[in-house]
């Protein structure tokens, strides 16, 4: 029996139409497939970024992240303390530094036979050492420290590098150095500081006074131990102002200063 040519024409055009709708569904199948690989790079790619700029901000120290929560076991590196030995008249003294670490570089050389340096001290700073019979302005040693430094980073000071100059002068005149003295260290540190756009500045107190422990017979009447801790920043961070004794000199007198960069 015959097919009626209507009925062909008919089962070809539902055919067709079957085929258009596997054709569309497998479009649109492979479209959300495809749609579904771009969303996924693109997210990839945004998580990629925002860790690398999460990164950046911890590395910067931005006003999210206190320094406090930063691991104390890098900050080891002690620059340039310098011993001054003040007596009240021409004096013999033996210096001992009984520190966690060990030595960078000393000078004079820190003799270690007798562990310590034997000096004759003048009341004007000048420094005779026995080892070697040259003078001396005072006694220079740098050392790496072994210790966990726990320091209260959330106190200090935080100040544009252009500033560093003025802003030592006022605080560490505060703290009892002499002109000659901080003179001395601004000469040392500026050069560190000047180029950052900002410096987180601290100074420590008993966390660096118990880790270098000074040893000085005759014993001074008055010793002072200056020792700032630093950091640049790119962003300005808020701390609270760290407040600042005055030190009185009396006697056979005994001042030191030093710091650390945080890197």
């Amino acid at each position: 029996m015959e097919i009626p040519k209507e009925k062909i024409e008919q089962k070809n055009i539902v055919s067709k139409k079957h085929k258009l709708i596997k054709y569309k569904i497998l479009l649109l199948l492979i479209t959300f497939f495809v749609i579904g690989i771009l969303v996924s790079i693109i997210i990839e790619d945004y998580q990629r970024r925002q860790e690398i700029k999460n990164n950046s901000l911890q590395d910067s120290i931005v006003n999210e992240v206190p320094l406090s929560e930063y691991d104390h076991d890098e900050f080891h590196g002690w620059g340039k303390p310098v011993i001054y030995l003040y007596p009240q008249e021409k004096r013999e003294i033996y210096v001992k530094l009984d520190f966690n670490g060990e030595f960078i570089a000393t000078y004079p050389d820190y003799d270690y036979i007798i562990n310590g340096w034997e000096v004759t001290a003048y009341p004007d700073g000048k420094i005779i050492n026995h080892a070697d019979n040259k003078e001396y302005s005072y006694l220079f040693w740098e050392g790496k420290n072994y210790n966990k430094m726990d320091y209260d980073f959330s106190k200090g000071f935080v100040i544009e590098g252009k500033n560093t100059v003025e802003f030592l002068q006022e605080k560490l005149e505060k703290l009892g150095l002499t002109p000659k003295e901080y003179n001395e260290f601004i000469v040392y540190w500026y050069p560190k500081m000047k180029d950052n756009k900002y410096n987180y500045v601290y100074f420590a107190g008993r966390e660096y006074a118990d880790t270098a422990v000074l040893n000085i017979n005759p014993e001074p009447d008055s010793i002072l131990r200056v020792f700032m801790v630093f950091k640049s920043l790119e962003e300005k961070i808020k701390v609270e102002p760290q407040e600042l004794k005055s030190f009185e000199r009396k006697g056979f007198a005994v001042v030191e200063w030093g710091g650390t960069e945080i890197k």
